[in-house]
């Protein structure tokens, strides 16, 4: 029996060692992460030949109006990257196959043909690549078309967000049978030199979207956002950090209203402090179709308690509920807290509070673990822009415009504390009495207690 060498990133060697259901791999670019995959792919197809198996090895993407969007010439690359694969398989241009026709490769895109995998018999693997933006809809209809007792789904992505579904489902899960590294460029043996020049030069030039790109986090800012550049700031001077509440200043809730049911607007609050002249962001809560009462609940276990706290709404927070018939405002006073309206701004509000946001964002500290959420919203939160006719629709309202929403509501209500004046000693009693002291100074001690018996 001969033997081939299979050369992979030494972190991907557990992944492709021993029984899985799942295998995968998340990092940023560079990492081999999708090379090393598509050759695996290869081999298992070598392998199940080999014994005689028949079967589909299915390739998915999210998004993919024809083969050109597809992982086909990753396939053909890994493929004749080795010439005993090579030897294995019959490639053509809209193909791939082993030569005894056993195994062949198809390409779906997940958005407009999950449906159709359905009748797709004998999957013995399913490979998803660039699989960030699949949906969890896509993702329970596609895994129970997997029925062959050894059929495996195999996942490649750059995260973006934590919530995403694909991060949700396969990144923070606990499956023993679930082999999932991280994989960046660092990560990769065989790391060019010329991708090296393009990472350094992406560092220094984007900072705002290196980490993602090439080190493998979350998108933290969009390209495009507005406080994209305010992050970045934030992060670089070190407003980003642990910070513990002034235990002697109440706390500021500042909100954006939403509402219940599944498609309700989420309900969001950004817990503050206003210290000298900065605001520090304590925490971030954001809820979706949730009552009243478990926003409230949340404070409570926070320590944010009506002794400690006072609560912030928008102009809306004084009209009812159009199911519980109570508004935001009297259902916090009911609760027993203190409760500001920020009246109306009208036309432009949202405006407002995004430059209220960008003139204050440099003297704002987040504390770090808490505000996760409310910093993603920020980094997320973009214009609408009407790409044909190249002009701008305002701020897009999607998942991050309510964080945002409340963020500007705490910038629009700040204000600058004032600074007192010296008082004035020829109009103060505490003037008056040094006066009356000066003068004394002059007279002897049986003066000087006369005196201030006729003062008093």
């Amino acid at each position: 029996m001969t033997k081939a060498r299979i050369e992979l990133p030494p972190k991907l060697i557990p992944v492709f060692t021993g029984p899985a259901d799942i295998r995968g791999a998340y990092g940023g670019r560079g990492s081999a992460k999708t090379r090393s995959f598509a050759k695996m792919t290869a081999i298992r197809g070598y392998m199940w030949s080999s014994a005689g198996r028949e079967g589909i090895i299915l390739c998915g993407r999210q998004f993919m109006n024809s083969l050109d969007d597809s992982s086909l010439e990753e396939i053909k690359a890994a493929i004749r990257s080795e010439p005993w694969l090579e030897a294995h398989y019959e490639i053509g241009e809209k193909f791939v196959r082993t030569k005894d026709g056993r195994i062949s490769y198809k390409f779906t895109g997940l958005d407009r043909n999950i449906d159709s995998v359905k009748s797709k018999s004998r999957i013995l693997l399913c490979w998803v690549d660039e699989a960030e933006p699949v949906t969890e809809d896509a993702w329970q209809k596609l895994i129970p078309t997997l029925r062959e007792e050894d059929s495996e789904l195999w996942v490649t992505w750059n995260p973006e967000r934590e919530r995403s579904d694909t991060n949700k489902r396969f990144r923070v899960a606990n499956d023993p049978r679930m082999k999932i590294v991280e994989l960046n460029w660092r990560d990769n043996p065989w790391f060019p030199e010329i991708l090296n020049r393009v990472r350094l030069k992406d560092k220094a030039e984007r900072p705002d979207s290196y980490e993602h790109v090439w080190e493998g986090d979350y998108v933290t800012v969009m390209e495009g956002a507005y406080f994209a550049a305010s992050l970045t700031n934030a992060k670089a001077e070190g407003r980003i950090c642990r910070i513990a509440p002034d235990p002697y200043m109440r706390i500021r809730v500042f909100c954006d209203l939403g509402g219940t049911g599944a498609k309700a607007d989420a309900f969001a609050m950004w817990p503050a402090q206003f210290v000298s002249k900065e605001i520090r962001c304590l925490n971030y809560y954001e809820a979706q179709g949730q009552p009243l009462g478990t926003h409230i609940q949340w404070l409570h276990s926070q320590g944010y308690t009506p002794e400690k706290a006072d609560i912030w709404l928008p102009h809306d927070g004084e009209t009812n509920d159009r199911i519980f018939d109570v508004s935001f405002e009297s259902g916090f006073r009911a609760a027993g807290y203190a409760v500001t309206v920020i009246p109306n701004q009208g036309k432009g509000a949202a405006k407002l509070r995004i430059e209220a946001a960008r003139r204050m964002f440099p003297s704002i500290w987040f504390n770090e673990e808490t505000t996760q959420g409310g910093r993603s919203a920020l980094g997320w939160y973009h214009e609408k822009r009407d790409k044909d006719r190249g002009i701008g629709l305002g701020p897009n309202h999607d998942w991050s415009s309510h964080g945002s929403d409340a963020f500007g509501l705490m910038c629009v209500a700040y204000e600058e504390p004032r600074t007192a004046k010296k008082p004035d000693p020829r109009n103060s009693s505490a003037g008056a009495w040094m006066g009356v002291i000066l003068a004394c100074a002059y007279l002897n001690a049986n003066d000087l207690l006369q005196t201030l018996s006729n003062l008093a």
